[in-house]
């Protein structure tokens, strides 16, 4: 499985992910793409109306990677299936382990 990159900044660690609004269910769903470019692929039940799947995607982060909704910043993409996410007050290795503990849970 591609790793997904994380990376650290002055205001936390930084990574892509790639929504799938109008899912059946919500849950990582893999890797999107390669390289530096790579993305963690998200599947959310929310539709992409009026900030709602921005909302779910917030609250399902915050609960994979067990961090305050508010440490949770949409960077970039607010309104695009591809977002940058900042998420305050966690090292790119920290984040790194709990999406790879995630992804590792969901496939089993």
């Amino acid at each position: 499985m591609t790793p997904i990159p994380v990376h650290d900044t002055r205001e936390g660690a930084r990574f892509l992910v790639r929504v799938t609004p109008r899912a059946s269910r919500t849950a990582v769903m893999g890797v999107h793409g390669d390289g530096s470019g790579a993305a963690l692929k998200i599947a959310l039940q929310a539709p992409p109306v009026e900030g709602r799947a921005n909302a779910a995607l917030i609250e399902f982060l915050a609960a994979c990677l067990d961090v305050p909704r508010s440490a949770i910043e949409i960077g970039a993409g607010e309104r695009s299936r591809n977002k940058a996410i900042l998420l305050r007050g966690r090292s790119a290795a920290e984040i790194r382990t709990a999406i790879e503990r995630t992804m590792a849970a969901e496939h089993k």
